[in-house]
């Protein structure tokens, strides 16, 4: 299965989960790239917008491979830590959070997060490769109690597919293929998505009051 770009994907994802649409869900997209398929899911499905923030814990070795993740509260976890030393995690950790915090402030300057509580939320991201970082969204979003939690991707390594479901009310996948190597593999047009893209979706969605 191929998408054509991200967009292409969250419609798809939109069809899957249109059993959600009457109960406004709360769709909390991982940044930066699942947030403009944040936004057109939560219009199909007729919910509402926000961020769910988290970043990965990278090797000290490789920092682009994710040896764990963290989430804008200082939880984090660590998967695979024969990959990372403590003292580098500790340094990873507070560079992580900083970094978590001043994205708050960007993408939402004055505002807290939306309250998941009692609600159906739906965390979306534009695939699942190690895993880390929805594993860490979960982890923080069912700190606040919502009704029902649902992990929602278009394309995942198998083996990272196991160890969401166990976090997660319900896992929306569209592709989990045994060939897996990474996220952008299964994309036609899989641009970067930047700072500036992520804060004129926010910023748009707000201005026509999140519907």
């Amino acid at each position: 299965m191929m998408f054509e770009n991200r967009l292409d994907a969250a419609r798809r994802l939109a069809e899957a989960l249109s059993a959600h649409a009457g109960s406004r869900p709360l769709v909390l997209a991982i940044p930066r790239g699942a947030v403009p398929m944040g936004a057109a899911l939560a219009e199909a499905l007729d919910g509402e917008l926000d961020v769910v923030l988290v970043h990965k814990l990278g090797s000290r070795w490789n920092a682009e491979y994710a040896v764990g993740a963290i989430d804008e509260s200082g939880w984090s976890f660590v998967s695979d830590p024969g990959e990372a030393e403590e003292a580098w995690l500790e340094e990873e950790r507070a560079r992580r959070l900083a970094g978590l915090r001043e994205r708050r402030q960007l993408y939402s300057p004055g505002r807290p997060p939306v309250d998941a509580h009692g609600r159906t939320v739906i965390i979306v991201d534009d695939g699942l490769a190690t895993g880390a970082t929805m594993i860490a969204a979960l982890h923080a979003v069912r700190a606040q109690a919502p009704a029902k939690l649902i992990c929602a991707v278009p394309v995942a390594a198998p083996d990272s597919l196991k160890k969401v479901e166990a976090l997660a009310d319900e896992v929306v996948c569209l592709h989990a293929p045994w060939n897996f190597r990474a996220v952008g593999q299964f994309y036609r047009e899989f641009g970067q998505v930047e700072d500036e893209e992520v804060v004129a979706c926010l910023e748009a969605w707000r201005k026509r009051g999140g519907r």
